[in-house]
């Protein structure tokens, strides 16, 4: 065992505890490194240029990924509740849709089939109505008054085929709540156009007194009322009798004005929705007819034969000796 350690520390001697480690010129090497500062390396240009078009790259990625997620519909990705729909889905499920006008346009009724897709049972009992909200003015317009489900559609199980009819006021996206017992049961959006009357276009034959202005002139919402002997019209201006029949297919009607000795008759039918002139006198065939003395009350009157060319919304402008006189308007559904 001596002799080992022995061997062992004569092996140690000779490498690390023995002997000269550094010549002169290492030695001078070692100093020169420690006094000196260590030289400034120049970076490579291509990793500069690399390393750049890196960095340019990741913030193209994160700009484009940002506009991506504002065009989807904001950070959280839900989708714009304003964009145009007519069915309304839950859990991708669809609960409704409808079936708009492709004409719809403002400050016009128009009809509506909203296809229900539920069991009865979630309508039954319970009151359905709808409300129009303007996107721009945030105006809210009750469109169907509240009603109780009491049976399927004609024909259906469910309500697949509820129609209702109405207006909204102006243009723009509008979105149609429907409410069941006062709670929201969802929505659709529809783009409603701009109401452009259509441009009038007087008959050759049609008086000369006769203005295309005069048709400006109609106020829609004044509509004729009943009044006196069954009249309809405009109390102690004009009334007629006879109105009240069908008249699509020929009637007799008694003219009646107030307040005037005028001895002629001129009617000028104005069809609202084709925006088309009309003479409806003796079946179409004629614009004036005479008038006669009192009757009825009335200061003068005429009778006469008349066809309405077709349903719909009419204003009869009246004119008494070539001076427009009165605007009746009414509904003409048969």
């Amino acid at each position: 065992m001596e002799r080992k350690l022995d061997e062992l520390k004569g092996a140690m001697d000779t490498t690390t505890h023995k002997g000269r480690h550094f010549t002169d010129i290492q030695k001078r090497k070692i100093r020169h490194a420690v006094h000196d500062p260590v030289a400034t390396k120049s970076p490579n240009p291509l990793i500069i240029y690399i390393m750049t078009a890196v960095a340019l790259c990741l913030i193209g990625f994160f700009v484009s990924s940002e506009l991506l997620v504002k065009e989807s519909g904001g950070s959280n990705g839900s989708p714009d509740p304003w964009k145009v729909h007519h069915e309304y889905k839950e859990n991708d499920k669809v609960l409704f849709n409808i079936l708009p006008d492709p004409e719809l346009q403002a400050g016009k009724a128009y009809g509506y089939i909203f296809s229900f897709k539920e069991p009865f049972d979630t309508y039954k009992g319970k009151e359905l109505s709808i409300s129009a909200i303007q996107k721009n003015s945030g105006d809210r317009v009750e469109v169907v008054a509240p009603q109780t489900i009491t049976q399927p559609s004609k024909g259906y199980s469910s309500l697949q085929r509820f129609t209702t009819t109405f207006l909204v006021p102006d243009s723009g996206i509008w979105k149609y709540e429907v409410y069941l017992d006062d709670k929201v049961y969802g929505e659709v959006v529809v783009n409603v156009n701009v109401n452009v009357e259509p441009h009038v276009t007087l008959p050759d034959d049609i008086p000369s007194y006769v203005e295309e202005s005069d048709v400006d002139t109609i106020n829609w919402d004044q509509k004729a009322t009943t009044f006196g002997q069954n009249m309809i019209g405009n109390g102690e201006k004009s009334g007629i009798i006879g109105a009240d029949m069908p008249s699509l297919s020929g009637q007799k009607w008694m003219w009646h004005l107030w307040n005037t000795d005028a001895s002629d008759l001129t009617v000028v039918g104005y069809h609202k929705e084709s925006g088309t002139v009309y003479p409806v006198l003796n079946n179409g065939e004629s614009w004036t007819i005479p008038l006669s003395g009192e009757n009825n009350g009335a200061d003068v009157h005429a009778p006469s034969s008349v066809t309405i060319p077709k349903s719909g919304e009419w204003a009869f402008l009246l004119y008494a000796d070539g001076e427009l006189f009165d605007v009746v308007v009414m509904e003409i559904t048969r």
